[in-house]
């Protein structure tokens, strides 16, 4: 019983999704039966003449007029089979889009720890192969599984009203088949999601191989990584035939059976006809039906596979628009904002569930408008889980988050989205234009307004050294561009914005010492009048900040100035030491390198 409720479940959702393309579906099930009736009338022709040849009546017009109408039936057939299948192909591919855009509208609005928590490689299986899977039966289901499942009933139906026994004997073998089937599908549901099971692993291990190839090549390990890889595909092949030898004989078994109608059909037909009780057109007439019963049942019966792949991939696909999402306003409620002040107050945050693991432990901070706030501390403290919460890509556990005197829950997402503007350390780019990548900043901006927020970013100066400038491609995921390049892209993307709130999450982790000043006076010009919080390791960075938060495993340890930090914060003053010391260290070493090498050069 619980085994029907899944199923009814999963056509539920998958009819849930074919709504929107009802009225195609429809009329491609009424043109697939209307081909089915024109596949079924040239039998009909058959008999006819058969009739008059037997009894020795037919004449030449006869043959012509019976073949003319079996010629019509064919071609009335084929054109409707045609359509049939046109319709339900397009309705396939509107109901892939659908499902598609559902998938990434519930992505949008699902935590981004949720969805970072889940594997790359399944992740990508599901939105692109699994959905992709859902196309082939459903195209092809709806006039094959229609006609195939339409014409044996006619058939039988057919066979039924020239004498019962024949029909009982047509599906003699057939019910003979259904033994050995039976036992093929005995564990059928369970060996299909271990292979399933597998395919993902081989795709994640794929994924994970092709896109660490730059470590794996840089730390010499491609024997260590080839060999997962390696084993994945291998284990992926040997469940893949284990399970194909255990079933190919069975399987063998049922379709050798299936269409060996005559074993039933022939005996019991001569015995009829040596009664007297079927005349000799009826005999050929039910020997050839029964025949020609069995081709579309037997791709019926191919259309078991199929349709457990539409399951898997339905429930799959539904199990992505499950996932829990960020509880929202209603988009037309937008919350009246009169400033930019940004309040914490007794925030607490877990990425788990577990008790005592919190990452923020009741927060309070305020952020002014118009102010430069710095978030500083030991790595792990949550500085940028902070940021993260503002931008409310995850919700706070406990306490509240508010901008302008209204709590982040309480506007829209789409709103604090407009407000927001953030840069972070891991910036991505698209596989389009560099134009387009800062375009994405404000969709409506002009080329104008986009080549002065790269000038204001200090962009337009590698830029312009590109062979197509502005129209250069920043590569799969901006591999084209260096670190440096990408944020500074980054930056001018947010300066494009221009929202009224800045959120730099290390954004300048990849600068290089030559442009850091650059850089650094381009965010102050993005920031002016705004509301900036940056998240820092590099303390130079910061050192003229209004206010600089020291935060220390998800709690304030301090908060003031540089100087005021410098004499009463003994975990700020140590990190400055430290970024000093490194700082020093680093010059002191290059010039002790360069020294070193001059001397082995004179010697």
């Amino acid at each position: 019983m619980k085994k029907e409720t899944k199923k009814s479940s999963w056509l539920k959702t998958l009819f849930y999704f074919a709504s929107p393309c009802k009225g195609k579906m429809i009329l491609s099930v009424i043109c697939a039966i209307i081909s089915v009736f024109g596949g079924f009338v040239p039998f009909y022709c058959v008999y006819k003449i058969l009739i008059l040849f037997i009894e020795k009546t037919l004449t030449n017009g006869d043959i012509f007029f019976w073949c003319a109408v079996a010629f019509g039936s064919y071609v009335v057939k084929i054109a409707f089979y045609g359509i049939s299948t046109i319709l339900s192909h397009v309705a396939a591919y509107q109901i892939l889009e659908g499902i598609r855009l559902r998938i990434f509208d519930r992505l949008m609005k699902t935590p981004l720890g949720v969805v970072m928590s889940r594997r790359l490689g399944e992740m990508k299986n599901i939105i692109m192969d699994k959905v992709e899977d859902v196309e082939p039966p459903l195209a092809h289901m709806i006039p094959e599984l229609c006609s195939n499942l339409l014409l044996p009933i006619c058939i039988f139906s057919w066979i039924l009203a020239i004498d019962w026994r024949m029909g009982l004997a047509v599906f003699i073998s057939p019910v003979i088949s259904l033994i050995p089937m039976a036992m093929l599908m005995k564990d059928f549901d369970k060996q299909y999601k271990k292979y399933m099971d597998a395919n993902n692993h081989v795709n994640s291990v794929i994924i994970e191989y092709v896109e660490g190839i730059e470590v794996v090549k840089a730390f010499n390990q491609s024997s260590v990584s080839y060999a997962k890889f390696a084993n994945a595909v291998t284990s992926f092949k040997e469940f893949t035939l284990n399970w194909f030898k255990s079933s190919w004989k069975l399987q063998n078994l049922t379709f050798a059976i299936m269409p060996s109608t005559l074993l039933g059909t022939l005996p019991v037909g001569l015995a009829l006809y040596r009664s007297g009780a079927l005349s000799p057109a009826q005999l050929v007439i039910c020997l050839l039906l029964s025949l020609s019963i069995i081709a579309p049942l037997m791709k019926v019966a191919n259309f078991t596979n199929e349709l457990k792949a539409m399951e898997f991939s339905v429930n799959k696909a539904e199990e992505l628009l499950e996932l829990p999402i960020l509880p929202s306003v209603d988009e037309s409620k937008k919350a009246k904002i009169e400033h930019t002040d940004i309040e914490i107050r007794n925030a607490r945050f877990s990425y788990t569930d577990k008790e005592n693991d919190d990452v923020i432990n009741g927060l309070n901070i305020s952020i002014p408008q118009g102010s430069f706030t710095a978030l500083v501390g030991p790595s792990g403290g949550g500085k940028s889980t902070v940021a993260r919460l503002i931008s409310r890509f995850w919700d706070v556990s406990d306490g509240s988050i508010s901008i302008g005197g209204v709590n982040i829950k309480d506007m829209p997402l789409s709103q604090l989205q407009h407000m927001i503007s953030f840069v972070t350390q891991d910036n991505f780019l698209f596989d389009c234009s560099l134009k387009e990548n800062i375009r994405l900043g404000d969709p409506s901006a002009t080329d104008e307004q986009v080549y002065a927020a790269a000038r204001a970013a200090c962009c337009d100066e590698f830029i312009s050294k590109l062979e197509n400038g502005y129209d250069t491609s920043a590569g799969d995921a901006g591999k084209r561009l260096s670190g440096g390049e990408k944020q500074r892209i980054a930056i001018a993307r947010a300066m494009l914005k221009d929202a009224p709130i800045v959120i730099l999450d290390e954004a300048t982790a990849f600068t290089d010492p030559e442009n850091e000043d650059k850089i650094q006076t381009s965010i102050m010009a993005l920031s002016r009048g705004k509301t900036l919080l940056v998240i820092a390791h590099r303390l130079s960075t910061i050192q003229s900040a209004d206010q600089i938060v020291v935060l220390k495993d998800g709690a304030v340890e301090a908060v003031g100035k540089q100087e005021e930090l410098l004499e009463k914060c003994e975990l700020y003053n140590d990190m400055w030491k430290a970024h000093i010391g490194a700082k020093n260290w680093s010059v002191h070493k290059i010039e002790e390198i360069r020294n070193n090498r001059e001397k082995e050069h004179i010697g």
